[in-house]
């Protein structure tokens, strides 16, 4: 098998932002306080340009853990084209959100967190820190963002 060659920073983040805005889910990854077994999750996103949206039910392991430490972890792609992120969450409850979010999200999830007869929350994912590759040849450089600022133009 014949990798393709590696694509630049500049490809690298375009794809990245491509999919990101074109995505609809995700693997969200969250562990307790204690620092306990991680906890892995698949959930809808929407990305506003600078964060990603999720929601999840208030009292699952995924939605305490988001509430207790505000740190998550995001794997979006395929194995062979992945983007991860890092990032810290703001939690609003669901009767929080401003209509428009809350009906933008619905519209690209194809479910509706504020219409659960459970109590959810939506987190707000700031990244932190993003990476994405395709084959080993691109892991040097990975880094698009970091420190919450990309490393690319």
């Amino acid at each position: 098998m014949t990798r393709p060659a590696p694509r630049t920073p500049e490809q690298r983040k375009q794809d990245t932002l491509h999919r990101l805005e074109h995505d609809v889910d995700a693997w969200v990854a969250t562990a307790g306080e204690d620092g306990g077994m991680p906890y892995l999750v698949p959930l809808s996103f929407l990305w506003d340009g600078a964060t990603l949206l999720i929601a999840t039910a208030t009292a699952s392991p995924t939605g305490r853990n988001l509430l207790a430490t505000g740190r998550v972890r995001v794997g979006i792609g395929l194995v062979r084209d992945v983007v991860l992120v890092e990032g810290t969450v703001h939690a609003t409850p669901a009767d929080d959100i401003p209509a428009e979010v809350g009906d933008a999200f619905a519209a690209k999830a194809g479910f509706d967190p504020r219409e659960e007869s459970n109590a959810y929350h939506y987190f707000r994912i700031t990244p932190e820190r993003v990476q994405a590759w395709r084959e080993s040849n691109e892991l040097k450089g990975r880094d698009l963002m970091v420190g919450g600022e990309w490393t690319v133009p």
